[in-house]
């Protein structure tokens, strides 16, 4: 793909990181947003050590006002954004039940967590992180594509497909990303801006390893069950995730691809579980 100048949400965590060397590696230039500078300052090391160019930028993707001043950032360092991947995201256990099924115990007992326990605050946090963190990171960088064109990718989840059991707040604000993507590519249609979305399945990141994993290391009675449902049998590796990404951000080879969302998920999508 030609070079372009990439902004990056989330650019600390394990799967845009990923994103963020690979797009310096053809090139690019690119700018590394989290509410993390630390950890994002990590990565834009990296990157200067193998010779690519990019900028670490603190932006927290639920306040306009940081990130207007994160975009000035940007221009400042790499110029004006050609390519917005929106990956800041995540869940969080005030918006997660204990079980994954109703049980009426639970309403008794203080050590669990049924939907009615769920806090609003919480549930609210979880869908702003993941819809708003995406709605106004695009009001603000979009702007620079809309006279030159450019390329949006969001980062949805399997979440948008079937939503999974515990996370109903993360579950339905993914399918809101996905809905958005896809209002996104229309309206934008005629600036020639294109918008796309990769849903990844299972994935082992800094924020899940605790719920996958014990310990010890030992997988848990969830990570048992998500990969008896993957057909592949195993977690993807964020390099997986690569190919579909730079396809969908490269106009020679998607420049009529707009509007779609591309799952990476080992079969999950497709094995109804019989």
């Amino acid at each position: 793909m030609n070079p372009k100048n990439v902004v990056i949400t989330g650019a600390g965590g394990v799967l845009c990181s990923c994103f963020a060397k690979a797009l310096a590696g053809e090139g690019c230039k690119v700018a590394l947003l989290d509410r993390n500078l630390a950890a994002a300052q990590q990565v834009a090391d990296a990157i200067a050590e193998m010779g690519g160019n990019a900028c670490a930028v603190e932006a927290d993707v639920l306040d306009k006002e940081s990130l207007r001043e994160a975009a000035e950032a940007v221009h400042r360092a790499i110029g004006p954004c050609e390519i917005l991947i929106n990956g800041a995201g995540g869940n969080h256990p005030k918006g997660t039940t204990s079980g994954e099924f109703f049980d009426p115990d639970d309403l008794s007992n203080p050590q669990r967590v049924s939907f009615f326990d769920l806090e609003p605050e919480g549930a609210q946090f979880v869908f702003d992180l993941n819809f708003m963190g995406t709605f106004l990171v695009t009001q603000v960088f979009a702007k620079d594509m809309v006279e030159t064109g450019g390329v949006i990718l969001n980062v949805s989840s399997m979440n948008a497909f079937r939503p999974l059991t515990k996370i109903p707040a993360y579950s339905a604000a993914k399918a809101a990303v996905q809905n958005f993507t896809q209002w996104l590519a229309v309206h934008f249609a005629p600036a020639n801006i294109r918008v796309n979305a990769i849903a990844p399945g299972f994935f082992v990141t800094n924020q899940n390893k605790g719920m996958l994993f014990e310990a010890d290391g030992t997988p848990t009675p969830r990570t048992e069950k998500i990969l008896s449902q993957t057909p592949m049998g195993r977690f993807g590796e964020p390099e997986e995730l690569l190919g579909t990404v730079k396809y969908l951000l490269d106009d020679e080879m998607s420049g009529f691809v707009t509007g779609v969302v591309v799952p990476v998920d080992g079969g999950f999508s497709a094995y109804s579980g019989v």
